[in-house]
């Protein structure tokens, strides 16, 4: 169901066909727990780990809604929006993802809220190069107006110092959240790690765009580490996020 939603975005041309969509996914949300999804292959796999794992019902809706509202194609007008924009679609996902897991702990949904935030920041500058070829930019105004960068410099991929300033100050805030995330991990069971692995590919890409001073466009970070799938085992194995 995210891949779908995730896509909805791209693959639609008119914002109208785009929420008939996500309204279709919000009507197949209540079916399910009605007991009767849509035929629809997604919708019925959904509706079977619902019954199994009980899923909150909430969780699902607030990844639609928040879909919804940002089929606009808008920057995010400061980083507690894209924050906002991240906790109630990465985060609720890990939620969810901690009752599949069997997870009942405020430990993990506080390291899930802020993992959450730090992928969707992530996910954010990951973005901005494939974004300025389609001439957008979708990374947070009040950081750019901070820094004296407009739009156009992202869409003509300018390098200068400032430019990377507004990527550092954004990067920062996901280096945050995983520290924060980071915290609990003595708190956190242990049956949780599976959810939060995700915090080894966020800080393989947080490290690469340091290294390359926070030049956002610079090819290197295109390129995969092929080194991660050894990372992801030493830290599971280590049962470290």
């Amino acid at each position: 169901m995210w891949n779908w939603l995730r896509l909805v975005k791209d693959s639609v041309s008119e914002k109208t066909i785009g929420q008939m969509r996500m309204q279709f996914w919000k009507k197949a949300v209540e079916d399910m727990y009605c007991d009767n999804p849509p035929h629809q292959p997604v919708a019925i796999e959904l509706w079977k780990a619902v019954k199994r794992h009980n899923l909150t019902k909430r969780w699902l809706l607030r990844i639609v809604d928040e879909r919804e509202k940002n089929l606009d194609d808008k920057a995010y007008r400061s980083i507690q929006e894209l924050e906002n924009y991240a906790e109630n679609t990465q985060s609720s996902l890990l939620y969810l993802t901690l009752e599949v897991l069997g997870v009942k702990d405020l430990h993990a949904d506080h390291a899930a809220s802020h993992i959450g935030k730090a992928q969707g920041i992530v996910t954010c500058l990951r973005a901005t190069p494939y974004h300025s070829s389609r001439r957008k930019v979708f990374l947070p105004m009040d950081v750019c107006v901070q820094h004296g960068v407009s739009q156009e410099a992202f869409l003509r991929r300018n390098r200068d110092k400032n430019v990377r300033d507004v990527i550092y100050d954004i990067a920062s805030q996901a280096h945050l959240h995983l520290k924060h995330a980071r915290s609990f991990h003595r708190s956190v069971p242990a049956r949780a790690l599976p959810a939060f692995l995700q915090t080894v590919t966020l800080e393989d890409y947080l490290k690469k765009i340091q290294r390359v001073d926070f030049d956002i466009f610079h090819p290197s970070l295109q390129q995969k580490n092929t080194l991660l799938p050894l990372s992801l085992y030493i830290q599971s194995w280590r049962k470290r996020y």
